[in-house]
Formats: C-alpha cells, sequence, structure tokens
C-alpha cells in the first residue's frame, strides 16, 4: 500500500537520508524504510516535507511541469512595498529566466511560529517583515533569488503547503501520514490553504 508522510523539516536539516559527513537528515526524524522526498528543501530552510514510497507519486509531486502549488512564508529584510510585492506577482527575471507569476502579500509575523536554533542573526539598525509568496515553479533557491531580486534578502523561510497538503500544526520534527491525493492530478480550483490566524 502507498505511504505518503509529511514531515516538518528543521533548520540544518539535509533532505535526503544519508551523509558522509555526519550532519542531520531526514533519517534522524523519519523512522520510515523505503519513502523519499517528493522534492527538496534546501538544508537552510524549513518546513513541509512530502514524502512517499511511490515513484510515480514522487514525480508527479516534485515535477515542475505539472506546476503543483507550493506556498512559503519569508522573513525578509526590509520593509516591502506594494511596488515590491507587485513585482514578485508579475514575476522577476533571474539569472535562469523570469520566474511565472505568482501570488505574493505582506503578512504579520505569524504568531503561530516556533522559534529557530539558531535564531536569525537581526539587525537593529534594519528592520524585518513577512511575505507570503506562492509559486508554481521549483527552481534552485527561487524564493531567497526572488526576493533578494526584488531588494527584499531573505532571512528565514518556511514552505507551508504543497499541493493540498500544509503544515498545520506539526511541531518541527515531527511527521505523520497523510491521505493520498486525488488521483485525477493536483487540484487548482479549490482555494489555497494558508497558515493559521496571526498573519495579514
Amino acid at each position: 500500500m502507498t505511504r505518503l508522510i509529511l514531515l516538518n523539516k528543521p533548520y540544518d536539516v539535509l533532505c535526503q537520508f544519508t551523509d558522509g559527513d555526519g550532519r542531520q537528515t531526514l533519517a534522524d526524524f523519519v523512522p520510515v524504510k523505503g519513502v523519499y522526498p517528493a522534492g527538496r528543501l534546501d538544508r537552510d530552510s524549513e518546513g513541509l516535507v512530502v514524502l512517499t514510497d511511490d515513484g510515480r507519486m514522487q514525480a508527479r509531486i516534485a515535477d515542475p511541469r505539472h506546476k503543483m502549488e507550493k506556498t512559503y512564508l519569508a522573513q525578509v529584510e526590509g520593509r516591502p512595498t506594494p511596488d515590491q510585492i507587485a513585482a514578485l506577482s508579475a514575476g522577476v527575471t533571474l539569472k535562469d529566466g523570469p520566474t511565472l507569476p505568482a501570488r505574493a502579500r505582506a503578512i504579520d509575523p505569524p504568531a503561530w511560529l516556533w522559534p529557530r536554533t539558531p535564531p536569525i542573526r537581526a539587525r537593529k539598525s534594519v528592520p524585518d517583515a513577512w511575505i507570503e509568496l506562492t509559486l508554481r515553479e521549483g527552481r534552485n533557491r527561487q524564493v531567497r533569488r526572488m526576493t533578494a531580486a526584488v531588494g527584499l534578502p531573505c532571512l528565514r523561510l518556511i514552505r507551508w503547503r504543497v499541493g493540498d497538503w500544509a503544515l498545520d500544526d506539526l511541531p518541527p520534527g515531527q511527521w505523520r501520514d497523510a491521505p493520498l491525493p486525488d488521483q485525477k492530478g493536483p487540484r487548482h480550483d479549490r482555494p489555497p490553504r494558508r497558515p493559521p490566524s496571526g498573519r495579514g
């Protein structure tokens, strides 16, 4: 029977099951044999990782051709202006070409968010803020590159949602089994699941 698992990956954990340098990996948190991440999440990013033992499902979730939506919460350096939010929404030109249009909005600092270990290095002289960004592609370090391109360097990045699966109240370092997706493909006609109250 196909298995699908949601993990809240902590900061500084590699999104793989083995490492020859002794760094923390998914194996330190998910004691389940035969499952693999459907898409990657950078070592310095946190949040939702979807794992499965079904190769076809793994490809369907991870392959950018399916344009499965992913929602991120980004803590950025600076206060985003309407023009910067509009630029993120319209698409940003990066070194590997323009990004697809996205959904972007400034939000309040998430009241429910866990503290990061170690904490970010905030500068007292420079304000910070939060942005919610929903993408339909998956380039390497895309959110960080997009926010930097509009003048908002990313300090902290949490993936909240992948397709119809969301972190909800899953604590960092914990995992749970999840229902299998609709076999007809990802749904884009339903309202996106947003983080709980405490946002803008």
